[in-house]
């Protein structure tokens, strides 16, 4: 129910429109414009959407300004405590964590569709050895449609449900075959004996000559990164999964174009771009010279993994996964160069005035980097693991809006600044 009403008057004809203002549990009040054109014939010009609410859901909050992330109303640092992402998965698809038996029957639904086909194998061999693992993904994830197409009712419930079991239990089993296949190692079927987490790791790095044992503080470090990647409300490649979904296409098709936008510099690929910051700089010695470069405001460097476009504060996610990634380095002894000019960068970073004024501090792509750089996955599978996680919240995303009254496909506008109308001239008479 609108909580008040603002009237848009265009003083030039006279014309008013009286637009309800809404206000959902947290955030900003929005301001329902939908007959701005009907009344004005006006539309609103926002530059990458960043005052405009798109959809109306209740998965993920998140307040930059406080440094706050919730989801369906928990803290995310009490799921990353206490929780695992099996079951945060289900938190964001079910609205409420698992009891004991839910959450049995979920871990085995989960397990029970890890499999792929077995030609899906085969199609991993159409790519080069050394094609970005990002396009072999998009392109896998887009092929698993032609699998589940004339059997997926995007309108029912159930089926709905089932695919999204399908994307969270596929996801491992696609990315750890794109690290096999690069590294000319045979694939390797999952093993329901072991967890999700645990699991993964094993198809990723076992060998089929030696028993395969991971190590504890790797499996908590890599559950930590997978709950605090699995959704962060309405981003770039979430919002192109539910415009992609709007126009009613395969929901595998949805996770593809996910992985696509995904792969973005500027969004997924900033953890990878963390590690080539760190190689650039090479050792401790010539970190202030690149301090000084990114303090320099007429030099186009700038330091990868510091600060967030959202949020404005402390990057919640990073203060959970900053311990989880200094025992992992801790626990495996490792004293690369590249692991001591990150933790030089971050003490920089945490103490020196012109960072804390600027609020950048070390944010979640910064630890993660180093945590899959520390497990020995290549910095360009880094994405491939980000959309291994975050696939459940776009799944749950996509099913939230498949089951809205309201829902509808995406129709953005623009604001035309091309040619006037003009008429078409013969190639023999244009000067």
């Amino acid at each position: 129910m609108a909580t008040r009403i603002v009237t848009i008057t265009d003083h030039k004809s006279g014309k008013q429109v009286e637009c309800p203002v809404y206000e959902g549990e947290y955030g900003a009040p929005v301001i329902d414009i939908k007959n701005l054109y009907k009344e004005l014939g006006m539309f609103t010009f926002d530059l990458g959407y960043g005052s405009t609410a798109a959809c109306r859901s209740a998965i993920t909050y998140l307040d930059g300004e406080d440094g706050v992330l919730l989801h369906r109303g928990y803290p995310i640092e009490q799921l990353a405590e206490k929780s695992n992402f099996l079951e945060v998965s289900y938190l964001l698809l079910h609205g409420e964590l698992p009891n004991q038996v839910q959450s049995d029957e979920w871990t085995h639904a989960i397990k029970m569709h890890g499999m792929t086909h077995e030609h899906l194998s085969r199609f991993y061999q159409g790519y080069r050895y050394d094609a970005h693992p990002m396009s072999v993904l998009a392109g896998v994830c887009a092929a698993v449609a032609s699998y589940y197409h004339a059997s997926t009712d995007i309108h029912d419930p159930e089926s709905r449900m089932l695919t999204a079991r399908r994307v969270i239990a596929k996801m491992p089993n696609l990315v750890s075959k794109i690290y096999r296949h690069s590294s000319g190692l045979p694939f390797v079927y999952p093993d329901n004996s072991r967890d999700h987490v645990e699991n993964f790791m094993y198809m990723m790095f076992s060998w089929p000559t030696e028993p395969y044992v991971a190590n504890p503080v790797a499996l908590r470090a890599l559950n930590l990164l997978f709950i605090l990647h699995a959704d962060h409300e309405q981003n770039a490649s979430t919002s192109t999964v539910r415009l992609a979904g709007s126009a009613e296409t395969n929901p595998f098709a949805c996770v593809a174009a996910g992985v696509s936008t995904l792969w973005g510099k500027a969004h997924g690929g900033a953890n990878e771009a963390v590690i080539e910051m760190l190689a650039e700089i090479g050792e401790p010695k010539n970190i202030p010279k690149f301090i000084s470069r990114a303090k320099d405001k007429d030099d186009n460097f700038r330091l990868m993994g510091f600060g967030h476009r959202v949020y404005k504060n402390y990057d919640p996610r990073a203060k959970i996964i900053r311990q989880a990634c200094h025992d992992l380095l801790q626990s495996m002894n490792l004293n690369l160069p590249m692991f001591e000019v990150a933790m030089e960068l971050e003490r920089i970073a945490l103490e020196d005035e012109y960072f804390i004024s600027r609020k950048l501090y070390p944010n979640v792509d910064f630890y993660s980097g180093l945590i899959y750089q520390a497990l020995g996955i290549p910095a360009n599978m880094f994405t491939p693991m980000f959309a291994l996680a975050r696939a459940s919240g776009w799944i749950a995303q996509w099913m939230e809006m498949m089951a809205d009254s309201d829902f509808r496909i995406g129709r953005p506008r623009q604001l035309y600044i091309g040619a006037q109308r003009r008429d078409y001239t013969a190639v023999a008479d244009r000067g």
